[in-house]
């Protein structure tokens, strides 16, 4: 009679522990992020990653006007300079 009580609770000793391990597996699959987590964060990303391209577009636009300003600058430099040279040179004669 020992032999089937120690197979009896044995059971039910591994019927609990089966279902304690399926609940907890249940658990833990349900503490990751939800499709539409994965999917606003996907969006999310996606927007950031576009709003950077165009703030570093936007950047290297401003940075070119600079340098055109600059190139601009030293051209009309060079020509007050050549013409004021022309100029003192002409009296010169």
């Amino acid at each position: 009679m020992p032999l089937i009580k120690k197979n009896y609770n044995l059971f039910y000793f591994m019927k609990h522990l089966l279902t304690i391990a399926v609940a907890g597996l249940f658990l833990f699959a349900s503490c990751g992020p939800s499709a539409e987590e994965l999917a606003e964060k996907a969006k999310q990303d996606s927007l950031r990653t576009v709003f950077v391209a165009d703030s570093i577009k936007a950047v290297e636009e401003q940075a070119a006007q600079v340098e055109q300003a600059r190139l601009d600058s030293i051209a009309t430099a060079e020509a007050e300079q050549l013409k004021a040279d022309s100029i003192a040179n002409a009296t010169k004669k």
